[in-house]
């Protein structure tokens, strides 16, 4: 291995149990993601979320067997839900109703104990603290995004206000194509050290980054999803709180929902945290976060995320979410994207968080359902083990609530 692929914040080198291919450029491809997406931490630089002292917040036990629930795959086969967890690549599966603990799955050596990377089920959390900080009259999403960060009337976020940002409707202009090492989110994957810099004209921080965009459309469009929208709130955030984002996610969520384990969340060299996609956590506590979206905010009567904020989080803009993406949510005819929450049903009010390779957390007011998946898919996007992963949550739901 050469000096270019080791990461400067890897504990060791070689990594002691990471594949013999491993390294600091393709950590994220398969088959190193296997391993990489559960030891994060140990080569890339992180900072930690405290959880707190106080008791973790239990499930009430009310396990049963749901592997052999079946449903009609999108190819037409009848499949079971354990054929789904081993054919969607998964680390670990929980599934939640009314609160109670029903299924708790772990595979590919992941324990309740581990911390997974989430991907971009973080945006959800990130948002979140808009929310509460929204309620507290702190952030006024009416408002530009100059209004917190004037710096940035130089770049194309010149003119959106927060709310465009929350639901990815500013006009500026980030490629989010995963196999072009050219694109945006590529740049994005080197400026906040996911990956090696390309030369040593290569510097840009997240947030340096962020000031080199331009506009390509007004402001206000439709929906298109671009992973800078994030850091661009995770931005606000540490502005108007004085504050880290861990320190945040600590304060405000962490520990006023109960965690069970301490997190982490990548950072920089500047030490900004990647709040598109950073944060590393365990299946229990992704879980909670679900469920105090589920409970409507609120934990044993104190309520944590304004009420209206989770119920705006549960519906959305259906026609702007329509022209760029119809065809792959033709399932989900009332589909929108809000305060970086896909929302399958705005009717129903079900909504995910989401991450590539396969992270999920789902949650349905109709049927008290919350499901966390953590996986590592071989392909960032797999629309395929996608569908399959919520026809299986869908069959789990009818069988727990009978419709």
């Amino acid at each position: 291995m050469t000096d270019i692929i080791r990461p400067p914040h890897a504990k060791a080198w070689p990594l002691p149990g990471a594949p013999k291919s491993f390294s600091w450029a393709n950590w994220d491809w398969p088959p190193q993601n296997r391993w990489a997406f559960q030891h994060v931490a140990e080569f890339l630089k992180t900072e930690r979320i405290s959880r707190g002292g106080a008791p973790a917040r239990p499930f009430p036990d009310a396990r049963r067997d749901i592997a052999g629930i079946t449903f009609t795959d999108i190819d037409g086969a009848i499949r079971s839900v354990g054929d789904m967890l081993e054919r969607t690549w998964t680390d670990g599966f929980l599934v939640l109703q009314d609160g109670k603990l029903i299924a708790e799955h772990y595979m590919n050596g992941m324990s309740a104990a581990s911390l997974h990377l989430s991907q971009s089920v973080v945006k959800s959390f990130t948002s979140t603290l808009i929310g509460i900080f929204a309620g507290r009259g702190l952030i006024d999403i009416a408002k530009p995004v100059t209004h917190y960060l004037p710096e940035l009337v130089s770049c194309g976020y010149a003119g959106a206000t927060v709310s465009q940002v929350l639901d990815m409707r500013s006009g500026v202009k980030f490629d989010e194509d995963y196999l072009a090492p050219d694109s945006e989110v590529a740049q994005l994957d080197r400026a906040s050290g996911w990956k090696p810099r390309k030369d040593a004209a290569d510097t840009l921080s997240t947030k340096g980054l962020i000031l080199t965009l331009k506009q390509e459309r007004p402001h206000g469009g439709p929906m298109l999803y671009r992973s800078i929208e994030t850091e661009v709130l995770g931005w606000i955030l540490s502005r108007v709180s004085g504050l880290s984002l861990a320190q945040l996610l600590s304060a405000e969520l962490w520990q006023p929902m109960g965690a069970e384990y301490d997190a982490n969340i990548t950072i920089d060299d500047e030490g900004t945290a990647l709040a598109d996609g950073g944060l590393c956590a365990s299946l229990r506590d992704y879980a909670r976060f679900g469920q105090l979206f589920l409970d409507n905010g609120a934990i044993g009567g104190r309520q944590i995320v304004p009420e209206s904020w989770v119920a705006g989080c549960r519906t959305g803009d259906v026609e702007a979410f329509k022209p760029n993406y119809i065809e792959r949510y033709r399932r989900f005819p009332n589909a929108a994207y809000s305060r970086q929450w896909w929302v399958l049903d705005s009717r129903a009010g079900t909504h995910s968080a989401r991450g590539i390779y396969g992270q999920l957390i789902h949650v349905e007011p109709r049927r008290r359902l919350v499901v966390a998946k953590l996986s590592s898919w071989p392909d960032p996007v797999n629309d395929d083990l996608s569908a399959s992963t919520y026809l299986a949550i869908d069959a789990i739901g009818r069988e727990l609530h009978g419709v």
